[in-house]
C-alpha cells in the first residue's frame, strides 16, 4: 500500500492507495483510494506523534506500517516534511519520495525559477494532464486560492495566487471591530439581508467570481482551456463558478500517486 501526503499549510490531507501496478493514464483519482484522512498541519508536532497518529488511522482499516511499500510527499512546510522523513526513517525501510528538485515528475516547468512552485501545485498540474490532457486550468481552494495552467503539450505555464477564503475571512474579522466569525456556508441571496449573510456571500459569490475572473484571463493568454477545481472548500463554491467545469477533490493526491510511480 502507499501513503501519499499532502501537507498544506493549514491542513494536511493522507490518502491510502493500493499499489497494483503502474497507472493506467486517465485513472480516476478515486480508484483503489482505499481511506483518506485530514488532519491539522502542526509544525511542532513530533516524529513520534505523527506516527501514533498515522498508525492510528491505518489500524481504522485493520492496516499496518508493515503493509505500506511507499510514502510520496508534497509539502510547503518544512518542519513537517523533516517530520516525514524522520517517520520513514524510524518505522519503515525506504525513504519518503518528496517533490523537490531531483525527482522525476513528467513535467517541465516554465517558470522563472523552477524551485519557487509549490509541490502541491506540480502535483496537481501532473494530475490534470493526466485526466483532461491541456490546454487545463486548475483552481486549488486552500490556505491560499491559486489558479494554475498547463499547457496542450503538458508543460506547466505557470498561475496566480491570492489569499484563501479563510485566511481573508479571518483577516476581515481581525481587522473589522464590528464584525465577527461566521459560518462559511452560501446565504439565501446574494443580497444578504443580516451582516453574517452578507460576509458570507462575499465569501462564497466573491471567491467564486474572483476564479471565473482569474480563469478569463488566462484563456486570453491561452485560448479556451477546460478547468478543473480542487482543494478543500472546492466542493462549496464550485457550484457558483461559471467557469469550472469539473471538481476532483483527490486531485493532488492523484498526481502525488503518479510521481511515485515515476520514481520507482
Amino acid at each position: 500500500m502507499l501513503l501519499a501526503v499532502d501537507v498544506g499549510n493549514t491542513q494536511t490531507v493522507i490518502g491510502l492507495y493500493q499499489v497494483t501496478g503502474k497507472t493506467a493514464a486517465g485513472c480516476r483519482p478515486e480508484e483503489n483510494l482505499l481511506d483518506h484522512w485530514r488532519i491539522s498541519t502542526a509544525t511542532d508536532r513530533t516524529s513520534d506523534e505523527l506516527a501514533v497518529l498515522l498508525q492510528g488511522f491505518l489500524a481504522l482499516r485493520r492496516t499496518s506500517f508493515s503493509e505500506i511499500v511507499g510514502i510520496v510527499v508534497s509539502s510547503g512546510v518544512p518542519r513537517v516534511t523533516a517530520t516525514l522523513r524522520d517517520v520513514a526513517e524510524r518505522h519503515f525501510d525506504f525513504e519518503p519520495i518528496v517533490i523537490e528538485p531531483g525527482v522525476r515528475t513528467g513535467i517541465r516547468i516554465e517558470y522563472d525559477n523552477p524551485k519557487e512552485v509549490g509541490a502541491d501545485r506540480i502535483a496537481n498540474a501532473i494530475a490534470a494532464f493526466d485526466l483532461y490532457g491541456g490546454p487545463t486550468i486548475v483552481a486549488d481552494f486552500g490556505t491560499a486560492t491559486t489558479c494554475d495552467a498547463v499547457s496542450s503539450d503538458g508543460v506547466y505555464l505557470g498561475g496566480a495566487i491570492a489569499p484563501g477564503i479563510e485566511v481573508s475571512m479571518d483577516a476581515l474579522i481581525g481587522r473589522a471591530a464590528a464584525l465577527r466569525a461566521v459560518e462559511l456556508r452560501p446565504p439565501r441571496n446574494v443580497l444578504g439581508k443580516s451582516t453574517v449573510e452578507s460576509i458570507q456571500s462575499g465569501a462564497v459569490y466573491g471567491f467564486a467570481a474572483q476564479v471565473d475572473g482569474l480563469c478569463d484571463r488566462i484563456e486570453e493568454e491561452l485560448g479556451p482551456c477546460t478547468i478543473v477545481s480542487t482543494g478543500g472548500l472546492a466542493e462549496m463554491i464550485t457550484p457558483f463558478s461559471k467557469r469550472i467545469q469539473h471538481t476532483e477533490p483527490w486531485l493532488t493526491l492523484h498526481g502525488l500517486r503518479l510521481v511515485y510511480e515515476k520514481n520507482l
